[in-house]
């Protein structure tokens, strides 16, 4: 009917001799791919063996559809080929590449060659590539190849070391290598290359660390022809294996200024080691330890070397804080570092080592091992300061801050005599007893009584110089030692001090009682043979005459069994 669409299959075609069965079996059985008979709808009449998997996936509900096919094949385009995949329930997919030609009505030929392992082995090449590809660029920052004139041909295309891709490509790899570094160079090697280590030049100027792994490109007549590789950047590792390095270096270096400090028992020793033990380990001229502080100023107590300049030293300490931070300086020529000591957050002193200015600049690593030592050497500073203290303590009257009975005794007047041998030596020991002190403490108190001796011990140090000795024997009990005085000036001395006793009188138990002074006096003559016990006894006895007499006076021994005097 007018303006019905027409069916192709319905439509008269080129009649074409009838083919018989047979025929048809033997053209479908000589094809070693799947051969399939069809008809004009698209039906499966018969296959050889191969073909059986195809019509075993169409059986299963395979969405394949030749009928276009056909109808293209009818309207005269001739063989019609296409790609297919069939997959089996236990099977691989089977890929071919199908012809379908037009045989006599209505009979049509399916071949089908099979194309699996080709398209398979492709997908798997370009799978290859992209996962080596991928790995390569996982397992390194940048591959390379360098061509027979020794240059870049290909960078990855990310680029390396800061350069595009493009600046790198056409220029030599020497290029990035650092100057008076390591001369080999991979890049351009003629072996195998595994893990080289080499350093070169980013694009920002600052060095990096590559392992390069390599190998030389050959062409058939053996000529080298260029070479191409990986190469990863280990500069962060090698940075942090060089500070770890670094270090362990420093802790070895402090363990020994620490262990020489430990192994003194004097807290001087300690200090003087302390400064030679830093010089040593930092290469430095000279080292000073300061002890004091920010508010009170420093003063020297350890030094080793001679500087310069000590105004440039104690300029550079002056400004040091407890904020852990290591000043330097350059000046008169010196080049100086300078830390402060701390103790519990404190600053207790401080540390100064310098070198000759023309030297060696100061590292890092001297500024932190400065650091260090100035830490523990706070802690070594206290030490010194408690020593002190225990020392103070132990040689001192608690009440008057005199020295004691032992100090005066076992320390100070032994090392006095000795040195009193020399020209212009001695002087002369005197005993000052309080009269009626005990007065003091039974009417006024026990606080009056410790006023009374503050009076009695201002009294003794106005009338002795630095280099004379002042101990309190214990209860009113005192004892001087004037140095290095000629006997005249003595008795002048002893007369001015038994008169200052007028000035305890207000502070006396009974005024008809008055406190005062008994003072015994022995000479020393170091001309005459004398041991310090024999010197002591004679003051001694010297006391107890002018309290036999009635307290309040004043008796002189003479050294040599000489006549004592009175007053």
């Amino acid at each position: 009917m007018p303006g019905m669409p027409t069916d192709p299959l319905a439509s008269p075609i080129e009649t074409k001799p009838l083919l018989r069965s047979a025929d048809l079996r033997a053209m479908l059985d000589g094809q070693s791919d799947p051969a399939l008979l069809l008809d004009t709808k698209g039906a499966v009449l018969a296959t050889n063996p191969p073909g059986q998997r195809i019509v075993n996936a169409l059986e299963s509900g395979h969405p394949t559809d030749f009928k276009p096919q056909i109808v293209a094949a009818m309207q005269g385009n001739g063989p019609l080929t296409g790609s297919y995949t069939f997959d089996g329930d236990d099977e691989a997919a089977l890929i071919l590449e199908v012809q379908i030609l037009p045989l006599a009505p209505p009979h049509f030929l399916l071949l089908g060659r099979d194309v699996t392992l080709e398209r398979n082995l492709r997908a798997a090449l370009v799978d290859s590539r992209e996962r080596f590809k991928d790995l390569v660029e996982a397992s390194s920052d940048f591959a390379w190849e360098v061509g027979p004139e020794g240059r870049f041909v290909y960078v990855s295309p990310r680029g390396a070391l800061g350069f595009e891709a493009a600046r790198l490509v056409g220029h030599a790899p020497s290029e990035l290598l650092k100057k008076g570094g390591d001369s080999r160079n991979p890049f351009v090697t003629r072996a195998e290359v595994e893990e080289a280590e080499v350093w070169v030049r980013r694009a920002d100027g600052t060095r990096a660390c590559l392992i390069v792994t390599a190998v030389p490109l050959q062409a058939g007549d053996g000529a080298w022809r260029g070479a191409r590789g990986v190469c990863r950047d280990v500069t962060s590792e090698r940075e942090k294996d060089a500070a770890l390095a670094r270090a362990h270096q420093r802790e070895k270096i402090l363990n020994s200024v620490v262990g020489a400090i430990r192994d003194e028992v004097d807290p001087q020793d300690m200090l003087d080691v302390a400064a030679l033990a830093t010089a040593q380990a930092i290469s430095a001229d000279g080292v000073r330890i300061y002890r004091g502080d920010e508010r009170d100023g420093f003063y020297l107590v350890a030094e080793q070397g001679t500087p310069s300049s000590n105004e440039a030293l104690d300029e550079l300490v002056r400004n040091v804080h407890a904020d852990h931070r290591v000043l330097d300086n350059n000046a008169h020529g010196l080049s100086m570092l300078a830390a402060a000591t701390p103790y519990r957050h404190q600053v207790n002193g401080a540390i100064c080592v310098w070198r000759d200015e023309k030297g060696n600049a100061w590292s890092d690593d001297d500024r932190i091992i400065a650091g260090d030592v100035a830490n523990r050497l706070g802690i070594a500073l206290e030490q010194f300061s408690n020593h002190e203290r225990i020392l103070k303590l132990s040689r001192t009257d608690g009440l008057t801050g005199l020295l004691n009975r032992r100090a005066f005794f076992e320390d100070e007047l032994p090392h006095r005599l000795r040195k009193s041998g020399k020209p212009g030596g001695g002087g002369a020991l005197v005993y000052v007893d309080l009269d009626n002190f005990k007065l003091v403490n039974d009417v006024h108190g026990h606080q009056a009584g410790d006023d009374a001796l503050l009076k009695v011990c201002e009294i003794l140090d106005t009338h002795t110089r630095a280099s004379d000795l002042l101990a309190r024997l214990g209860g009113d009990e005192f004892v001087l030692w004037l140095d290095r005085m000629p006997p005249d000036v003595v008795r002048q001395r002893v007369d001015e001090l038994h008169h200052s006793a007028l000035d305890l009188k207000p502070l006396s138990g009974d005024m008809a009682r008055p406190l005062g002074f008994s003072v015994g006096v022995a000479i020393y003559d170091p001309a005459v043979e004398e041991g310090m016990e024999s010197l002591v006894a004679r003051a001694d006895a010297a006391m107890y005459t002018v309290k036999n007499r009635g307290k309040g006076g004043i008796e002189i021994s003479l050294p040599g069994g000489g006549e004592g005097e009175a007053s």
